[in-house]
């Protein structure tokens, strides 16, 4: 039917995830789904999935807020996902860390390490990557 604009909504795979996270970013998160569509990747990890992911250079540490429980750290991207769109990854942190101040939580984001919203001078960039600030 014309006119009619769907909302988006998590996967049941994405809730999941979502919820191994800290109440904080669950709730941050179901706010940002209703104006931006996006798919949860990881919340919570083991240690064995940490070293993994340093073995293959997706991470440069295994001392890591996934690990926490419940995990204090969210990896999530813009759905449809392009990798190569680093554009609409950075849009979307904006809004991610917009909604977040609007909240009172304190974010930092693997696009901007050092917080000084510089989003190119990273050794090391995860634009997936949100983490709580406590």
């Amino acid at each position: 039917m014309a006119g009619i604009v769907k909302m988006p909504k998590f996967s049941y795979k994405s809730l999941i995830k979502l919820n191994s996270c800290d109440h904080r970013i669950i709730n941050l998160f179901k706010l940002v789904v209703k104006e931006f569509d996006c798919t949860i990747l990881e919340g919570h990890r083991t240690v064995e999935r940490q070293k993994e992911l340093l073995n293959e250079g997706k991470t440069k540490t295994l001392n890591s807020k996934h690990l926490e429980n419940p995990s204090k750290a969210i990896d999530v991207a813009p759905y449809p996902i392009d990798w190569d769109d680093r554009e609409r990854f950075t849009l979307f942190a904006g809004f991610v860390l917009g909604v977040a101040s609007q909240i009172d939580l304190k974010l930092r984001w693997g696009g901007d390490w050092d917080m000084d919203t510089e989003v190119k001078d990273n050794s090391f960039d995860d634009l997936v990557h949100f983490e709580i600030r406590d």
